[in-house]
């Protein structure tokens, strides 16, 4: 059947029967469902998150990966694909085909601002896969993280038209965000929030539920409707931190990485040539100045980061062998052969642990790490419940071998990513290795051509741009084959970088010279900037010769480097990445129009979804009030009035043993309580909670506002502490909740969920005073949720 026949009627089209005064001179004619072309492969998409270049086994890894492995050597594995450097802008590329400027996704949403390429919002007119793909007759499933759409739109006031649902997908199940606890995670599922179905006791892990409900998915379709065919988006949270496993998978690699981030380096690189992914005469980039030699660190520090990676590799493993049940699955239903699948990265592996690592990300964000004496105290803790770690950069470094750099940097270890292509009944090689250069904007392109499908010229009435990649199908089978991918830019918070022939041109930002001059990350460009780095510190590399770009031969080929950054500037014309903007603390600092208006007073209601950080009342550094509406049956009643935060930080508002309590948990290192020096009466009250600064926060020491801590019932003084401290930046994961404390609980003086048990009619939370923040400390911690 040809596709002009998928649907011969379909409401809105003229009508083929005949229409007469009765039915008896009159012939009907059904509108007819769109079809999809008999035989049509499934399309299934993974794509892992922070996950480096050398960090799967068929990349050389010593990280066990059997299941991936499984699909490149019964299928392809490329070793020239690249990606943006950062996380959303990657996604929108392989969702749409379009680059990233033109997606307005220049960087993680957080940091839009009023510039084409920069707003955080993909336009209607770039159509996504999901959107094609349902308009000739796929089932769309999209499982696992999304972090395309304003963080301020994911509450329950939506707009919705940028979530999953809005972007011509049928089912959703997974997380909106950046990131998300591996036990607790801030599910999603289609168009509401949900709470997991079961607890870390009882074994739950965000992974495994998300390869149960694409499986359920599919099941739910398949026996209605066999012959049609799906396309999975498939996205786990790994290995994105927080790195969270069972205890058992990270045990599983006890004293395998005890040599450290060099030794693992070497290894990887060796195995690599052995494998064909990088050539025999290449050489390794060397040592990364920011990464200090595994030697130079003390024995106890050592064994502080053995342990991280142990947990990582876990961690990595674990999704691998979930992915494998969904590989097992397709088997099963015998969905498996004429399923093309693709397994990509996002971005290289990820630096945001800093140079020691973390057990919990909380802290960096609010600029009060732990010592290496109490990260030791946790390490047996690390990758459980209890924690929300990230190993150090080191293993970073380690990830994206041969590479230089890492994730948000053009380098090639941040732009650089494993990618396979497995299906049987199109492709005829098998476990071969493609080098041509490719990018995933071509992702798309490759899929409609493997379909047969022209792009659309309109989605639900809005005409589409143009796609921006190139198939790269014409390889599969022809490992010879030009690439027709020879030009891409690349561009994140001004660190430049162009491909063109087997050239390689990169600018960073900022510079050595600027570094020295006092110009850290995230500082904006001015004119006089980027004369300077237009004219000293392009660097040039002959990538089709040095793939780890271990030699800047710009002196040598001044011509070639003047060549290729005229053309940088001809492409950032022509997808939007003009104006350059390398700032990222006045991003995120900038007042957006969709943002809610300063709001001095927020009531919330029971039974209703959690708020977002974004448009939760921010309580932080301020005079604050918290005053619950309750009615208590006889014989008393406990759980939570309103929390906000998790184990990993945060704070919660409620009643216990017929009391009266306010915990404010900083960053799981210390535990503000005050609790009712008398019970709380049976009927209908009010009970308050007051927060009064009596001091000004020092953030860059991690510490917030000091300040009076008072419970009030029926505006009776009922209990009093002084805190001498408060969290000073974030509380982040977990949103705001009221009647429960969903997830983890914020203190241990109670079990999760916590719920009510009285009756509840309203919280009001009321602010006034100045509001005090830390835009760097902000910046870091949006930065690192990508």
């Amino acid at each position: 059947m040809s596709q002009a026949s998928w649907s011969e009627y379909q409401p809105g089209r003229s009508f083929p029967g005949v229409i007469g005064r009765t039915t008896d001179e009159s012939t009907p004619a059904w509108p007819q469902p769109v079809r999809a072309v008999p035989g049509a492969p499934n399309v299934l998409m993974i794509v892992l998150d922070d996950t480096g270049y050398g960090q799967l086994g068929c990349y050389g890894s010593p990280i066990r990966t059997p299941n991936l492995d499984a699909l490149a050597a019964d299928g392809l594995l490329y070793s020239n694909m690249h990606t943006t450097a950062l996380c959303s802008p990657s996604r929108s590329c392989v969702m749409t085909g379009r680059n990233h400027h033109a997606n307005g996704m220049a960087a993680i949403t957080e940091l839009a601002t009023g510039y084409p390429g920069y707003n955080g919002q993909i336009p209607f007119e770039n159509g996504m896969l999901s959107e094609m793909l349902v308009q000739h007759g796929y089932n769309t499933y999209m499982i696992g993280k999304w972090h395309l759409m304003p963080s301020e739109h994911e509450s329950a006031a939506g707009p919705y038209d940028r979530w999953p649902l809005g972007r011509g997908f049928d089912r959703f199940y997974g997380f909106l965000g950046g990131d998300s606890s591996q036990w607790y995670p801030d599910l999603v599922y289609d168009n509401h929030q949900v709470e997991p179905p079961a607890t870390p006791e009882e074994g739950y892990h965000l992974t495994a539920d998300l390869a149960d409900r694409a499986m359920s998915f599919i099941a739910d379709a398949k026996q209605v409707a066999p012959d049609k065919p799906f396309y999975l988006h498939f996205c786990p949270g790994a290995t994105h931190a927080p790195h969270h496993v069972p205890k058992e998978w990270a045990d599983g690699y006890r004293g395998q990485f005890d040599d450290g981030w060099d030794a693992y380096r070497e290894r990887t690189f060796d195995r690599q040539k052995q494998l064909g992914i990088v050539p025999p005469d290449a050489a390794v980039s060397p040592r990364d100045p920011d990464v200090p030699a595994w030697e130079s660190l003390s024995p106890d520090a050592r064994r502080l980061a053995a342990r991280m990676m142990e947990v990582y590799a876990g961690f990595l493993s674990h999704t691998d062998h979930h992915i494998g049940r969904l590989m097992n699955f397709l088997k099963e239903t015998g969905e498996f052969d004429n399923t093309l699948i693709m397994v990509v990265s996002d971005n290289g592996a990820s630096a945001e642990g800093g140079v020691t690592g973390t057990t919990n990300e909380l802290q960096f964000f609010n600029n009060a790490p732990e010592s290496l004496e109490e990260s030791l105290a946790r390490i047996d803790e690390i990758g459980g419940p209890e924690t929300f770690n990230h190993y150090p950069w080191g293993w970073t470094w380690a990830g994206n071998t041969p590479f230089r750099r890492w994730k948000r940097e053009t380098y090639r270890g941040g732009v650089s990513d494993p990618f396979l292509v497995h299906w049987p009944a199109g492709i005829r090689a098998r476990g071969e290795v493609r080098s041509q250069f490719a990018h995933i904007i071509d992702m798309v392109p490759t899929v409609l051509d493997v379909l047969g499908i022209e792009p659309p010229t309109t989605i639900r009435g809005v005409t589409q741009s143009p796609l921006h990649g190139v198939s790269f199908a014409h390889t599969f089978d022809d490992p010879a084959a030009p690439t027709r991918h020879r030009t891409q830019y690349y561009e994140m918070f001004g660190h430049r970088a162009i491909d063109h022939d087997g050239w390689r041109a990169v600018c960073p930002w900022p510079g050595p010279s600027f570094a020295e001059a006092g110009k850290p990350f995230g500082t904006p460009i001015t004119m006089a900037d980027l004369d300077d780095l237009d004219a000293h510190h392009w660097e040039l590399y002959h990538v089709a010769e040095d793939v780890a770009e271990t030699r800047n031969v710009a002196e040598e080929h001044r011509s070639k480097l003047i060549e290729m950054i005229a053309l940088w500037y001809v492409e950032a014309g022509r997808y939007n990445v003009l104006p350059i903007d390398g700032s990222a603390l006045e991003r995120m600092m900038l007042e957006r129009p969709q943002i809610t208006a300063d709001r001095t007073s927020y009531t919330l209601r029971p039974d209703t979804q959690a708020l977002p950080a974004a448009v939760a009342p921010r309580v932080l550094n301020r005079p604050h009030s918290i005053t619950a509406d309750v009615e208590i049956p006889p014989g008393g009643a406990e759980g939570v009035l309103l929390c906000q935060g998790t184990n990993a930080g945060g704070w919660s508002f409620y009643v216990k043993d017929n009391h009266l309590h306010y915990a404010h948990n900083y960053v799981h290192r210390a535990l503000h309580h005050v609790t009712s020096g008398e019970t709380v009466p049976e009927g209908r009250h009010t009970l308050r909670f007051e927060f009064e600064p009596t001091g000004s926060p020092d953030i860059a020491v991690g510490k917030g506002s000091p300040g009076r801590a008072q419970l009030y019932v029926d505006d009776r003084l009922v209990g009093e502490i002084e805190m001498p401290f408060t969290t000073p930046v974030a509380f982040n994961p977990g949103g705001m909740c009221c009647g429960a404390n969903p997830g983890s609980a914020v203190t241990s003086d109670y079990r999760a969920p916590f719920r009510f048990t009285g009756t509840l009619h309203g919280v009001t939370v009321d602010m006034s005073g100045d509001l005090i923040v830390d835009a760097p400390s902000e910046m870091r911690m949006h930065m690192a949720r990508q």
